[in-house]
């Protein structure tokens, strides 16, 4: 147990390293194969073995069985990117160099397909690009993308945890994704009145498209909100949240260990994402910028992830610095990209004028209410995926069924086996959006309803939230601050609040 907590990390960082230099475009193909090959002691039998009879033999609940799930959790997670390796990479490489050309002639690099998608205005270009992806997505990346599923799946399952892949995931997790899907399904039926009154009438006022013809592109354009544009400007992003994070007694660098790379460049992902390359002492922001209010919700999304990774404290195990339940970190990046939800951040640090809130608010509910239903339709989707009650075949036209049931637009088959988060990662988003709530909530109680500049909500989370790791699950964080279970309740408060 020992070598896996000292070889863990020496391979989590070395990996973290590649992940950022690929996906930040600094190099073309990562050496994850490589990599593992110099740390193969730390995912052999012998480490699966060692970790799964020390989470069998601790009380569950005590820190020895937290420190023992989280690492036979990583094992097994660590066996399956091993034996994948070769095929991610594979997919990494394709990415950087693969393009997609549209109806009329137009050649666009697939990692820019995103941006361009939301960005172009004409709905005819933005259907000629979409259409080009799919096209794309279908014949290349989806091929490439199932077989990895298919492959994950029989690894996980012979690690010998359980005897399916959804049981696996709740016993290495401690999540139960059942009940999860079942609080899901009451969300999606509890919101279907407040979907039917904003979205139909959004889509056609900003795009002029009938709610029963529009596709996921067209919920990205809707989603882009570039009306807001000139209260939101590129230049201002990272001072603007630099000064606020001071103001709440947060440095927004922590003293020089999170790095910024918010630059343009080919082959950098669209996706932004944060690399901790080493916990706590060097973590990277990663953003390549789409514009608007997507950037800076995303920023400081991105940048609730490395505060929480540059402020662990040292003195933690490896397993909880670096591993145990993702809910946790999400649940802090969630906890900033909800600033802007907020109207009295809005009014202190946008350049948004008073007559433009009301509808800034509403646009953000909605975009909040489509986003959790759209991630409740891919859990849905997901049960049904692992469940294997449905035949391969038959599994693009449940895709589609289900997330077009839940966001009301119309999803293409190509992205069954793409649109697809290795071992139901999807449920920690929707754990940490729960989590976000009851912290925020919480805040309001202790610091104010303007938390969020009060100089003694930042150490405060620092102190009491950051300096965990991510020892605890999510649910038992939410019971520790607040007193409180994790549901979709808060969620829809918020939401009304946002409407009224």
């Amino acid at each position: 147990m020992e070598r896996i907590r000292s070889e863990g990390e020496e391979l989590l960082q070395a990996l973290a390293r590649e992940e950022y230099e690929a996906y930040s475009g600094l190099k073309p193909v990562p050496a994850f194969q490589q990599v593992f090959a110099r740390h193969a002691a730390v995912f052999s039998d012998d480490a699966l073995v060692a970790a799964r009879e020390a989470w069998q033999g601790a009380a569950q609940g005590s820190d020895e069985w937290r420190a023992a799930r989280a690492l036979l959790e990583w094992v097994v997670a660590t066996r399956v990117s091993r034996a994948l390796a070769g095929l991610d990479e594979r997919q990494l490489e394709w990415e950087a160099r693969a393009e997609a050309r549209t109806a009329d002639g137009r050649v666009v690099p697939f990692q820019r397909l995103p941006i361009e998608i939301a960005n172009t205005v004409d709905r005819d270009e933005r259907r000629r690009l979409e259409q080009a992806r799919a096209a794309l997505v279908d014949v290349e990346l989806a091929p490439l993308k199932r077989e990895r599923l298919e492959r994950e799946r029989e690894l996980v399952l012979a690690a010998d945890i359980a005897n399916d892949y959804p049981a696996t995931f709740q016993k290495l997790s401690a999540i139960d994704v059942h009940a999860l899907g079942q609080a899901c399904t009451a969300f999606l039926n509890a919101t279907a009145a407040m979907h039917e009154e904003l979205f139909p009438d959004a889509i056609r006022r900003q795009l002029g498209v009938s709610s029963n013809e529009a596709t996921r592109a067209d919920a990205s354009a809707l989603l882009r909100m570039p009306q807001f544009d000139g209260a939101f400007p590129a230049g201002a992003m990272e001072s603007t949240i630099r000064v606020q994070m001071g103001a709440m007694g947060l440095d927004s660098r922590a003293g020089g260990r999170v790095r910024y790379d918010l630059a343009e460049r080919e082959g950098k992902r669209a996706r932004a994402f944060c690399a901790p390359v080493r916990v706590p002492e060097e973590v990277y922001l990663v953003l390549r910028p789409h514009g608007g209010v997507g950037d800076w919700r995303t920023f400081l999304h991105e940048l609730g992830h490395a505060l929480h990774f540059a402020n662990v404290s040292p003195e933690l195990a490896f397993e909880f610095r670096w591993l145990g339940d993702s809910s946790v970190t999400e649940g802090y990046a969630m906890l900033f990209d909800h600033l802007p939800r907020d109207a009295g951040w809005l009014r202190r640090y946008t350049d948004l004028r008073a007559a433009q809130l009301p509808e800034f608010l509403r646009a953000g509910a909605l975009e909040e209410l489509l986003y959790l239903r759209r991630y409740c339709g891919k859990l849905l989707y997901e049960l049904e995926l692992h469940g294997g009650n449905v035949p391969m075949r038959s599994i693009p036209d449940l895709y589609v069924e289900i997330l077009s049931s839940a966001t009301g637009v119309r999803y293409d088959r190509s992205d069954a086996f793409v649109d697809v988060d290795e071992r139901f990662y999807v449920a920690r988003y929707l754990r940490a959006w729960q989590l976000q709530a009851v912290l925020t909530e919480s805040l309001r109680e202790r610091f104010d309803s303007d938390w969020w500049r009060n100089p003694a909500a930042g150490p405060w989370i620092a102190g009491n939230l950051y300096a965990e790791g991510q020892r605890e699950l999510a649910d038992e964080l939410a019971m520790r601050v607040a007193g409180a279970t994790l549901d979709f309740a808060p969620l829809v408060r918020d939401l009304e609040a946002m409407l009224s």
